[in-house]
């Protein structure tokens, strides 16, 4: 496991990694999961084995620290993130990134395009402030300490077993904030950001999960959007074929 300071404070974010030919490949996760979990599966198939390949946990989420005076906004995640890729000498690397991880991902493109020469987006939000059905409206719509004192626990009773499998890890305030900082969005948005990018951009939507809004205009701006087939939010579980053949650009 690695570590790199992003705070002021010296508070820690992690990840475990695996060397390999550069350029890296960086694995980010959603709200409320960690990158081992959902993508250390894929890493290891031999079509994506032998990069160097880090799996990154974000601030209060998995095996990185929780501060309670961060912000878990989505620029304080990318930052976070920027000082991990800094610490770990990685430039020019593949983003591989799902739901939040994918809103942070596209924010650190812009905000440090030297650390970022291509993204792999599954499901990942592009849009402020979703429908009240998404799970970082459904915790945001706590106040923060209502959250912290029961709703948190509410919340992993509704989710499910494999969400909550690593919801529980993370520090429910951390985890709210981040809701809340989903929701509110990048400025400017990351849709805008995303089509205005200067880099390989592909964005894997589950069938299940319907048509992708504003898809003509991404395909448009240059992204390709993937449409994967027996698959809903989590492709790289229920479609994990296709999903390495998108990294891989053979599908």
């Amino acid at each position: 496991m690695q570590q790199a300071t992003f705070d002021s404070r010296g508070s820690r974010i992690r990840w475990t990694e695996v060397s390999g030919a550069e350029p890296a490949r960086v694995y980010l996760h959603g709200l409320g999961a960690m990158s081992a979990v959902y993508h250390a599966h894929l890493a290891a198939r031999p079509e994506l084995a032998g990069r160097r390949s880090l799996f990154v946990d974000l601030p209060g989420h998995g095996t990185s620290d929780r501060p309670q005076d961060f912000g878990y906004t989505l620029e304080d995640h990318a930052d976070a993130v920027a000082a991990a890729l800094d610490a770990a000498k990685v430039a020019g690397a593949e983003l591989i990134a799902h739901s939040m991880g994918g809103a942070v991902a596209v924010v650190l493109a812009h905000r440090r395009p030297d650390l970022v020469s291509r993204l792999v987006l599954t499901e990942a939000n592009l849009d402020a402030f979703p429908p009240p059905t998404a799970g970082s409206s459904g915790i945001a719509a706590y106040g923060e300490d209502e959250f912290v004192e029961g709703g948190h626990a509410r919340v992993l009773e509704a989710v499910g077993p494999l969400w909550a499998a690593t919801m529980r890890l993370a520090d429910p305030r951390a985890l709210h904030r981040s809701a809340v900082g989903l929701r509110k969005g990048s400025e400017p948005v990351m849709r805008m950001l995303l089509e205005g990018l200067p880099v390989d951009r592909v964005f894997l939507q589950g069938e299940h999960s319907g048509e992708l809004a504003g898809r003509e205009d991404l395909e448009a701006a240059g992204v390709r959007v993937v449409t994967v087939p027996g698959a809903g939010h989590n492709v790289m579980f229920d479609n994990p074929d296709a999903f390495v053949a998108a990294v891989t650009g053979t599908g």
